[in-house]
C-alpha cells in the first residue's frame, strides 16, 4: 500500500507539471482540467503521506489508548453494528500491515498503533477540505467541495474501522494480562 501511494503521489505531481507546461503553450480546457485534477490528487496523496509521517515521527505508535478521546461508547458500538463495519472493513487497505501484525507486536502495541492511525485519519479528514480554498483561483467550486467531502468520508471509514476494532483488541489485551 505504501509503495502504491508514493507512486501515485509522484505521478500526479509529474502529470500536473507536464499539464501546466502544455497549457502555457496551448491553453486548451482539457489540459487546464487535467492540471487541476492531477494537482488535487497530488495534494491529497502528499498530504496523507506528510500527516502520517509527522504523526509517526512525533508519536511513533506510542499513544495512550486510555485517554477519553479513544473511548468507544455503547451508542457508537451500536452505530458500527448498524453500519455493518464487521462485514466491509476487510476490503479496505492498510498502509502498514506490520504495525498491526500480532507476530511482531503485543496487543498493547497494536492498540497504540490503532490510536495513532485514528488520529492520522481524523487529521486527514479535516485537511481534505483545504482544496476548496483553491476554487477561489481555479473555479469549479462544486468539484472541489465534492472531492473534499468524498476524501474526508473515505478517511472517516478508517477511523470507524479503528474504533470498531479497538474494544476487541483491548479485551484481548486484558485477557493476556490475567
Amino acid at each position: 500500500m505504501a509503495k502504491g501511494m508514493k507512486t501515485i503521489a509522484w505521478l500526479s505531481i509529474l502529470i500536473t507539471i507536464i499539464a501546466v507546461i502544455i497549457y502555457q503553450a496551448k491553453p486548451f480546457e482539457i489540459i487546464y482540467t487535467t492540471a487541476i485534477t492531477a494537482g488535487t490528487i497530488a495534494y491529497h496523496f502528499w498530504m496523507r503521506l506528510f500527516v502520517g509521517g509527522v504523526f509517526n515521527f512525533l508519536l511513533n505508535n506510542k499513544v495512550d489508548y486510555n485517554k477519553k478521546w479513544f473511548r468507544v461508547g455503547k451508542a457508537e458500538q451500536k452505530l458500527y453494528r448498524i453500519l455493518k463495519v464487521k462485514k466491509w472493513k476487510q476490503y479496505f487497505p492498510t498502509y502498514d500491515k506490520n504495525a498491526f501484525d500480532r507476530k511482531q507486536h503485543s496487543w498493547n502495541e497494536i492498540a497504540q498503533a490503532m490510536c495513532q492511525s485514528e488520529l492520522v485519519h481524523e487529521t486527514i479528514a479535516v485537511l481534505s477540505f483545504l482544496p476548496i480554498l483553491s476554487s477561489r483561483w481555479f473555479g469549479a467550486t462544486l468539484v472541489f467541495v465534492l472531492t473534499s467531502i468524498f476524501s474526508a468520508l473515505f478517511d472517516l471509514t478508517f477511523v470507524m474501522i479503528q474504533r470498531y476494532n479497538r474494544p476487541r483488541v483491548l479485551k484481548l489485551l486484558s485477557l493476556t494480562r490475567r
